[in-house]
């Protein structure tokens, strides 16, 4: 019984640090893909002119 909490403990602190992990990598992925947007709008902007 005391490795069962053992391990529902361990599993809520992967749990955790995948969700910062998952938030940081969301950011990121956000942060890129709004700028590879505007690089693009701009260089079409650009060619249309």
């Amino acid at each position: 019984m005391r490795s069962f909490f053992y391990f529902c403990s361990m599993e809520s602190k992967t749990k955790s640090n995948f969700k910062v992990w998952l938030k940081k990598v969301g950011i990121a992925g956000f942060l890129f893909f709004l700028i590879k947007g505007i690089v693009w709008l701009v260089i079409g902007y650009f060619i249309m002119k």
